[in-house]
């Protein structure tokens, strides 16, 4: 199988703190990540001052009397930032990505080169985003927590005619409340994307562990998304459904393991294996001593190790013969001692 790409995502957890921001791409770096993404806003042009925080950032702020968009305004960094933020990844060396979530955000990162553009949940019916996306006919991750099949199908639709090749889209199932229930994960869901509407899936993960994004790889993922943090106790909106530093790394390894177990798909032996099949199979022995001249009744055979005589599967070119000379029990036939 091809290599699952894996996403670290920082996404706001920097809490606009550019220190911090190159902190979090030392660690994806260091986990074996293939990509660090962050999350590009302008949040004056996503949402109006009356907009509701969701019940999970709530939670997980602690901050009740509070819009989102004063939340947002708390812990996006500028768009300036992210120029400095693409160099030190390359100098890190790994590849640098940002979500766009307004249009401004997308021509920004388009001036900067991304070849890959990732669409979050939230902007899968806005028709204009998805267009503006769709135009740059560059690789495309859409991400579909909250949607249905119709309106992956629908967004999947836009992108494509507005000239983004099929083949160039990666769908993620995906469930934004943060953290994901292990009951409302819904894994098969993914899946059942592929097998629809025929493209490539993958998930973002949003649970606490790292069971449910490696299961994903060995359902067929081509792409894990994934958040992570300094620390899980800092303030902000996703710190809690974060990995912290070691977790990430763990989580990484288990999936080139996962990589490496599914293997190409032909069952035959492998080559460490192929030892053990004289080892473990069994030839055809006899039970007891038997003179020459004996005509041989399944009676008189037992299968026993090792398996580098007369197979068991051959039993039929035994039975019914004679011994040409004399055997003890547990003597192990061989086709030239019986004959007619």
């Amino acid at each position: 199988m091809e290599k699952v790409l894996i996403i670290a995502e920082a996404g706001v957890n920097h809490n606009a703190d550019m220190a911090l921001a190159k902190q979090l791409i030392d660690i994806a770096k260091e986990a074996g990540a293939d990509i660090v993404k962050f999350q590009t806003a302008v949040p004056e042009l996503v949402m109006t001052e009356q907009a509701e925080k969701a019940v999970y950032q709530v939670e997980n702020t602690g901050v009740k009397n509070e819009t989102q968009l004063e939340m947002a305004k708390k812990i996006h960094l500028p768009l300036t930032a992210y120029k400095e933020l693409l160099d030190y990844s390359n100098k890190v060396g790994i590849k640098f990505l940002s979500t766009p979530f307004d249009h401004v955000s997308i021509q920004l990162l388009k001036d900067l080169g991304l070849d890959i553009f990732k669409i979050p949940s939230g902007e899968i019916t806005n028709l204009p985003y998805l267009k503006a996306i769709g135009e740059m006919k560059t690789q495309v991750i859409i991400s579909t927590g909250m949607a249905n099949l119709e309106e992956i199908e629908n967004a999947l639709n836009i992108l494509i005619e507005a000239g983004t090749k099929k083949e160039n889209i990666t769908v993620l199932h995906c469930n934004t409340d943060y953290p994901t229930k292990m009951t409302d994960v819904n894994l098969n869901a993914m899946t059942t994307i592929a097998r629809k509407l025929n493209v490539k899936v993958g998930y973002s993960d949003h649970t606490l562990g790292i069971e449910v994004p490696i299961a994903a790889v060995a359902m067929g993922a081509t792409i894990i998304e994934k958040h992570f943090t300094i620390s899980r106790a800092l303030d902000g909106p996703d710190h809690k459904a974060s990995l912290e530093p070691e977790e990430l790394r763990l989580m990484v390894k288990s999936i080139r393991n996962i990589e490496k177990a599914l293997g190409d798909g032909v069952k035959i032996p492998s080559e460490s294996e192929k030892k053990n099949i004289i080892i473990a199979r069994r030839s055809i022995h006899l039970k007891t001593d038997l003179e020459k001249g004996h005509v041989i009744n399944e009676k008189d055979l037992i299968m026993k190790r090792p398996g580098d005589g007369i197979s068991p599967m051959d039993i039929n070119l035994v039975l019914n013969k004679k011994l040409k000379a004399g055997f003890t029990k547990d003597h192990k036939l061989s086709l030239s001692e019986i004959g007619d």
